[in-house]
């Protein structure tokens, strides 16, 4: 099982409220934090999915341990939950190395990062996620930590101010990010690997599944494991949440045995249906379609019908209906797909008319 650690939180993304507390949402809270470090895999045989992401570290991490060097710097990219943070600390585990853990917005000024680099130790890794959220004064001095090992501290203002060059051990950086497209270029050209996370599938998450399972001690049936893996949206750390809810309930209302029908009930209690859409995504669909006939709509009127700030609507549900195919956005508003009309169970206007031979809403 593999997804990330600490940083990626709501409150890191600016999001809170829905975003916060959403079964289904992607972002670390206290109680999973707690959980996935005594779970997170040690090492690359252990680690689960991203099987081109996995050789191609490999082959990096075999190649510097043989010249007995320090790794080359590592940007992973890709959604919150699919195991970068994990990835990380298998890098430190795989050359030997300690590893620290810090993020981009904890690093406002060039002093916060030049206090950090000064303090590791030759061969040290230090990960830092979210980095493209770093000040523009503070990426400016990793180009040359990264490049030179080696970063200039100004001392003094003004006129008078003096530039001390530090030398620093030789490090490995892991750079993490969910919007790889912010990073500017000269910053991605200092990484030597760059490796883009993608989503799971269900084989692989059943096996996340199955691997929780036998170390939380929860007896899990084979079907049991595949509805929750169909329900996690790809995401290793959403499988692992609705692992603990499901266990939850079979051990109240039956006898702690996870099947199919318990997995079911369960995430039926929770508002997770079939797919992984969860009470706010249902409810901008049925917006979508039951009040502005499958749209196009604006995103504000979208967003005014079902409650939800702006902000919450686009930033939290619509990613993974877009990526579902359940609806789309278009230059006059966000429209449902016919996938949409058919989950929910619903007759797209016109439909009649397009049998009679008319155009419909879709087409004829």
């Amino acid at each position: 099982m593999n997804w990330d650690d600490t940083t990626d939180t709501p409150a890191a993304e600016g999001l809170a409220g829905p975003a916060a507390e959403r079964l289904v949402g992607s972002a670390a809270d206290g109680e999973d934090q707690a959980v996935e470090a005594a779970l997170r895999p040690k090492d690359l045989d252990e680690f689960i999915g991203q099987e081109k992401v996995r050789e191609q570290l490999d082959l990096v991490l075999r190649a510097a341990r043989a010249r007995g060097a320090t790794a080359d710097h590592v940007l992973l990219s890709g959604a919150p939950g699919l195991g970068k943070t994990t990835l990380s600390m298998i890098i430190a585990a795989e050359m030997g190395a300690p590893i620290r853990i810090t993020s981009g917005p904890a690093i406002q000024h060039a002093g916060d990062l030049a206090a950090i680099l000064s303090s590791l130790q030759e061969g040290e890794v230090l990960f830092l996620d979210e980095i493209h959220r770093m000040s523009r004064p503070a990426e400016e001095m990793l180009y040359m930590a990264m490049e030179d090992f080696r970063v200039d501290v100004i001392v003094g203002k003004g006129p008078g101010a003096t530039a001390i060059p530090l030398e620093l051990p030789p490090f490995t950086l892991v750079g993490a990010t969910t919007r790889a497209g912010l990073l500017p270029p000269p910053l991605r050209d200092r990484f030597g690997f760059t490796a883009h996370m993608e989503f799971y599938g269900p084989a692989e998450l059943e096996r996340v599944v199955h691997r929780s399972a036998n170390l939380l001690d929860v007896r899990i049936e084979a079907d049991g494991a595949a509805e929750i893996a169909g329900r996690s949206r790809g995401t290793p750390r959403i499988a692992n949440r609705l692992l603990r809810r499901v266990r939850d309930y079979a051990q109240v209302k039956a006898d702690g045995t996870i099947t199919r029908e318990i997995a079911a009930a369960a995430l039926a209690v929770y508002e997770v249906d079939a797919r992984g859409l969860d009470r706010l995504d249902r409810a901008v669909l049925e917006a979508l379609l039951k009040l502005f006939g499958g749209g196009p709509v604006g995103l504000s009127t979208l967003a005014v019908a079902v409650g939800e700030e702006r902000e919450t609507v686009e930033e939290v549900a619509e990613p993974f209906l877009v990526r579902e195919g359940l609806l789309a956005r278009t230059p006059r508003g966000r429209v449902a797909t016919p996938a949409a009309w058919a989950h929910l169970g619903l007759t797209p206007p016109g439909s009649t008319a397009a049998g009679n031979g008319q155009q419909g809403l879709f087409g004829a």
